[in-house]
């Protein structure tokens, strides 16, 4: 298991040295430091020394990768390539581009808490509810609660999720006024600004996972296995959850782990709608003041925790089903 570790270990790594290297032939050769620089100065008329001071303030005056100016190991250290590509293995971040913005590495750290008070509980209830669910329909199955069942599931992912925002905060909050139509407060009282996006996240992905995890069940309940334990006159909720819901949990890690960088990432939807200061609304607010800066870092942080994700993936293996051996 060790060397299988160590080589998924390796392989992550040159997946994120490529996906670094793509990110920066993409910000900086095709789009080039003086293009950044007209975008967030803006306006009409940019002259070139205004250019050239943004550059500088940012240190994106420097060369992209080799300093003949400098000697030593500081022609390959003094250039942008060092600074804003090598260092974000080092988890170094720098600033970001806008004019107000500061250091992102205390930015994400701060945020990525916010992004996980939100996704980390709506991870353990989808998990629950669409695995409870997937089992109710095929306890029922071939009856009208499980008929009903699979087109309330195709009529969940057939919507999009903007609809169930849209009309959940209108609903909950304009008229019942149940919880707070956006927001965000440190401490306890952060519950009732979370409570609406769970919810309404929770039913929106609903239906695409119990259906994924019905279909799962049903290929593990017409085999031989099932059929003896029935044959040896187990109930069927001992069926069930013995015997189908133990073989089915191997797709069901898979797929509840890849939603797992999600957890620290957060929703770029569903925090730019709620008000929420966490990870997915600071994209979007990069993404919209043209801060590539932010955007290189979350996609290095975004490939990072997905190499690692399925790297727990694979240990995960082995404790839900101790026949798998990693070799």
């Amino acid at each position: 298991m060790f060397s299988h570790l160590v080589r998924r270990f390796l392989y992550g790594a040159l997946i994120l040295l490529g996906v670094n290297l793509l990110t920066f032939f993409l910000f900086f050769t095709v789009n080039t430091p003086d293009d950044m620089a007209r975008l967030n100065i803006g306006g009409k008329h940019v002259t070139q020394d205004l250019i050239d001071k943004w550059k500088a303030s940012r240190g994106y005056d420097k060369p992209l990768y080799v300093n003949d100016a400098k000697q030593g190991a500081e022609r390959l250290t003094d250039t942008i390539f060092w600074e804003r590509s090598v260092s974000l293995f080092e988890l170094r971040f720098g600033r970001a581009d806008a004019e107000s913005a500061g250091d992102i590495g205390p930015e994400v750290s701060r945020r990525m808490w916010v992004s996980v008070q939100l996704a980390l509980p709506l991870f353990i209830l989808q998990v629950m509810a669409s695995t409870a669910f997937a089992l109710l329909l095929v306890m029922f199955r071939h009856t009208r609660l499980d008929f009903w069942g699979v087109v309330a599931c195709v009529l969940m992912l057939s919507i999009s999720s903007l609809f169930y925002i849209i009309v959940g905060q209108f609903l909950f909050s304009r008229l019942l006024r149940i919880a707070p139509i956006s927001g965000y407060v440190p401490g306890w009282d952060v519950a009732k600004f979370l409570l609406l996006p769970i919810v309404l996240s929770l039913i929106s992905r609903l239906g695409t996972e119990a259906r994924l995890y019905r279909a799962m069940f049903l290929e593990e309940i017409g085999k031989d296995y099932v059929r003896t334990a029935r044959a040896k006159g187990l109930a069927e909720t001992a069926v069930l959850f013995r015997h189908v819901l133990r073989n089915a949990l191997l797709p069901i890690v898979t797929s509840a782990g890849s939603y797992l960088p999600y957890v620290f990432l957060g929703s770029l939807v569903f925090e730019s709608f709620f008000g929420l200061p966490g990870l997915g609304a600071y994209v979007i607010d990069a993404i919209t003041k043209q801060d590539f800066a932010v955007v290189r870092t979350m996609v290095f942080v975004g490939s990072l925790l997905y190499i690692a994700t399925f790297v727990l993936i694979d240990v995960a293996y082995t404790w839900v089903d101790p026949r798998v051996r990693l070799g």
